[in-house]
């Protein structure tokens, strides 16, 4: 990879590093710290995800007239300012509004930076790419998490403040980073579109017709409704609650997510690439499967409670095995799928999925868990497992061979794949690419 994507995937980095500083303690802050009551918590996590709802179907069309430059650099500021708020502010609807104005700005990011990286890179070296992304956001986030849980204090005020200036300095180092960086001229149609061409009339009605595009948010948002969705309620519920383990151990079961993609990222990378990516999804949802069902075995043995703990923590352990499987496979076939002059809108499409899953996952969860109804949640998850598996063997009968497996595709020809459904202009992964590996690169996002 370039020198300049790796610059750009280290300010990403240190943004989520920012990010982890204060994440873990969204709901005790506004809840305890600030006394604003645990409704007044929920409705802040709320704004956050309401906020990035309603910008994502927006932000696709500006990126790719635009192109994801200015965007990431308003997303960066947005951020920024959100987070500097959040630490200063003391009454609800300050606290909501900077929630808001942080939710917009990091969803903002996220399409923007996967753009960047689909400009950056080629069909043979993107899934690295995007895999050195995700393994560098989540040890940013995981060392930022940790250094912030030796500095928070419930008591004092004062050091929650500190974290979230902390993260709002490491959005601004994120946008100073990307100033620095000159992203390749986009060739083709996959420059930025003109304001008034008629390329863009419809645009995103033909990607709804595009099937292969719908059916993978449609897989985007069950995976993330499964695993990244439970993270905040649901699966800690149950483990404190039917499992019966303590909450320092459900931090140790993060950690043990945490350590699991942290370790096995770059040696997932090498068994997957060359693989059909179809195959490498619907694998991930029967790990997933064999997670849940290890999570309600938990339940079922309180009398063994050290097998129990071992269980659920593997849980958490396997979640990061298919993370890790997932990152050089999804977000690069996002890429390959979208006709190059609608990259902006294709990444923003599922981001979008991915944020429903995300909102729509502790909603449900945490009302499952409210009601008591543990099995019911347990069987509701496998059965979502199952539906990956049987979602991402389905999107494979829609892809072509370039879009499925496009290492192996390039080792057997080095012509350009046909298109997919109804987009029958050049792939971002094909013509609009330099065959080259780029000298300036650029980066990747969140989630």
């Amino acid at each position: 990879m370039g020198a300049t994507l790796r610059r750009i995937q280290l300010g990403n980095a240190l943004a989520a590093f920012g990010s982890g500083f204060t994440v873990p303690y969204l709901f005790i802050y506004v809840a305890n710290v600030r006394d604003l009551g645990a409704s007044t918590a929920g409705a802040v996590l709320a704004a956050f995800a309401a906020a990035a709802l309603f910008v994502l179907p927006l932000v696709g069309r500006v990126i790719d007239r635009r192109g994801p430059m200015p965007v990431a650099l308003g997303g960066a500021a947005a951020a920024s300012a959100g987070a500097l708020a959040f630490g200063m502010v003391g009454s609800a609807p300050y606290v909501l509004a900077a929630s808001a104005l942080m939710g917009a700005g990091v969803a903002v990011l996220q399409p923007a930076l996967a753009t960047m990286i689909v400009r950056c890179s080629t069909a043979s070296n993107r899934s690295r790419a995007f895999a050195t992304q995700f393994f560098l956001i989540n040890m940013g986030m995981g060392v930022g998490g940790l250094l912030g849980g030796l500095i928070v204090d419930e008591h004092r005020a004062g050091t929650f403040t500190t974290l979230f200036c902390v993260e709002s300095v490491m959005f601004l180092v994120l946008g100073a980073v990307l100033l620095t960086v000159k992203l390749p001229e986009a060739q083709g149609v996959d420059a930025a579109v003109p304001d008034g061409s008629g390329q863009q009339d419809g645009g995103w009605r033909r990607l709804l017709q595009h099937r292969a595009m719908v059916l993978l948010c449609v897989l985007g948002f069950v995976l993330f409704f499964t695993c990244y969705g439970q993270f905040e309620s649901g699966l800690p519920a149950y483990g404190v609650e039917v499992t019966g383990i303590s909450t320092a151990t459900l931090g140790f079961a993060l950690f043990a997510n945490t350590a699991v993609i942290a370790l096995a990222q770059f040696v997932v990378l090498r068994l997957v690439e060359g693989r059909r990516r179809s195959r490498v999804i619907a694998l991930v949802g029967l790990i997933w499967m064999v997670a849940w069902l290890a999570a309600g075995l938990s339940g079922m043995i309180p009398h063994l409670q050290a097998v129990a703990t071992a269980l659920l923590i593997s849980t958490y352990a396997l979640f990061g095995l298919g993370e890790a499987m997932l990152s050089p496979t999804v977000a690069p076939l996002v890429a390959d799928l979208a006709p190059s002059r609608m990259v902006g809108r294709y990444n923003s499409a599922f981001a979008l999925a991915k944020q429903l899953g995300v909102a729509v996952g502790p909603a449900v969860g945490g009302l499952m868990a409210a009601q008591g109804a543990y099995v019911a949640y347990i069987v509701l998850l496998v059965g979502c497992s199952l539906g990956v598996t049987a979602l991402a063997l389905w999107l494979g009968r829609h892809l072509t061979a370039e879009q499925d497996a496009p290492r192996r595709s390039l080792l057997v020809s080095s012509g350009d794949g046909p298109g997919q459904g109804p987009d029958a202009g050049p792939r971002s992964g094909a013509a609009a690419q330099p065959q080259a590996e780029p000298k300036t690169g650029q980066l990747a996002t969140a989630g």
